[in-house]
């Protein structure tokens, strides 16, 4: 028994230790194959297939180390960029906040010259000799130029009404107020005061003594604002007993205003050649010669009527009108011009200005259905100046008074219709039909655009 136990015991021995190396064997080539290569030509880890080199990893370093160095230099850049950025406006605000010093100090319209700095001065006054105040600028068409709106001492009239403002209406907002205060009080001070280089005269009133003008004094005015310079303000002033008119040109170059000319302009001898192109339309024209026969001949009384009439349908009416108005006025200063042809505004504007053989006129092209003042005569004569202004009225065009009074029974009056209200019209600022200029310029314009298509 105990020799059959050993044998077996021993056996047991054996085959634990067999399976013992069996299985070191086992590991043995498992770790042999999955073992990394360490020879030079080792496998990318991650990637199956594809052998890289020392060189490869030198050129990725390489090509990294170049990329943060551009990367750093964009930096070093963007941070030099930022620094000038801010040194510029670290100058801009120190200018402003020296320009609001010199504006406490009392600077006004007329200028303190001692107080304020030089360089202020010469941008002042570089603002005006690029703005359109003394010297015109060259424009692609009729529709770059910058309107002027006019004011009273109580309305301003408006082109720019959008949704809520209206064509004749007060300054609501205060600042629009104070801003036509204090250029009308700027304008008294300029008139009142008036320095050596002015063009006026002294002039005494009745009594002898100095006249002194006031708000109630004021006429109108116009003012249009060059976004990128400033705004220009031309005001009229006129005692009730004299013809003369003050005239006073102020500029606002986005800071202090500065006269640009005060003048006197004496319009008692300014006849106004007022030319009419017309074509059947008999009705429209008798009712424009009663608005001329009230304004021109009873109040005006230095108007020229030229009515260029074109056919022969309606011109026997049109003469029988001016006689009527000859016999019941005493009224003689009007020229009939008859064409037996087609009408044509421009042709028939440019025969009546050549009819024209008394010299130099102010002359006002008009159609059949204007209705004018007055007071526009004086706005015309004082706003045309010879070979240098030519004065574009933007009318106000009336809707269909059919429309407008759609719920009365009757339309009323003409007179009663002329008001300037939303539901009443608009103003016509794209039309440049209505205009007053003197008889050389228009020659002129004529001269050069029959050379210009000559050329062409």
């Amino acid at each position: 028994m105990p020799r059959r136990g050993l044998i077996l015991q021993t056996r047991t021995h054996w085959l634990l230790l067999g399976l013992a190396l069996l299985c070191s064997l086992v590991l043995f080539l498992y770790l042999l194959e999955c073992a990394p290569q360490t020879d030079g030509n080792a496998s990318l880890p991650g990637v199956v297939g594809e052998n890289y080199g020392r060189e490869y990893y030198q050129a990725l370093l390489q090509e990294q180390e170049e990329h943060y160095q551009t990367r750093a230099t964009s930096l070093k850049r963007q941070i030099a960029q930022l620094k000038q950025e801010l040194q510029e406006m670290s100058e801009k605000m120190r200018s402003l906040q020296e320009r609001k010093n010199v504006g406490a100090n009392g600077i006004g319209y007329q200028g303190n010259k001692e107080q304020a700095p030089s360089d202020l001065l010469e941008f002042l006054h570089s603002q005006i000799d690029k703005a359109e105040v003394s010297t015109g600028a060259k424009l692609p068409s009729e529709y770059g130029v910058i309107p002027f709106e006019s004011f009273t001492l109580m309305k301003v009239f408006q082109l720019e009404m959008g949704l809520t403002r209206h064509p004749e209406e007060k300054p609501v907002r205060k600042d629009k107020r104070d801003e036509l205060v204090e250029v009308i009080e700027a304008g008294l001070e300029v008139i009142n005061n008036p320095d050596e280089d002015d063009e006026q005269e002294d002039e005494d009133g009745p009594l002898g003594e100095k006249l002194i003008f006031n708000e109630n004094d004021f006429i109108e005015g116009y003012y249009r604002t060059e976004r990128d310079k400033g705004t220009q303000y031309e005001l009229f002033f006129k005692k009730a007993d004299l013809m003369e008119y003050r005239h006073v040109t102020l500029f606002r170059p986005f800071g202090p205003l500065m006269k640009v000319k005060s003048e006197m302009i004496d319009i008692s001898r300014s006849i106004i050649n007022i030319i009419v192109p017309l074509a059947e339309r008999t009705e429209a024209f008798v009712q424009f010669m009663q608005n001329f026969r009230d304004v021109c001949i009873h109040q005006d009384k230095r108007i020229h009527l030229t009515v260029v009439y074109f056919g022969k349908e309606g011109l026997s009416k049109v003469k029988s009108i001016l006689e009527s108005v000859t016999s019941e006025s005493n009224f003689h200063n009007y020229t009939l011009v008859s064409l037996n042809e087609e009408f044509n505004r421009g042709r028939g504007l440019n025969v009546g200005a050549r009819a024209w053989d008394k010299g130099e006129v102010l002359m006002f092209f008009c159609d059949v259905d204007i209705y004018f003042s007055a007071e526009f005569l004086n706005s015309c004569r004082l706003n045309a100046e010879p070979g240098k202004k030519v004065f574009y009225p933007v009318v106000f065009s009336l809707y269909n008074p059919a429309i407008v009074y759609a719920s009365q029974d009757v339309p009323p009056p003409v007179e009663q219709q002329l008001v300037h209200k939303k539901d009443s019209g608009f103003w016509r600022d794209f039309g440049f039909g209505m205009t007053c200029q003197y008889r050389s310029d228009f020659l002129t314009v004529v001269l050069l655009l029959q050379v210009d298509l000559t050329w062409k």
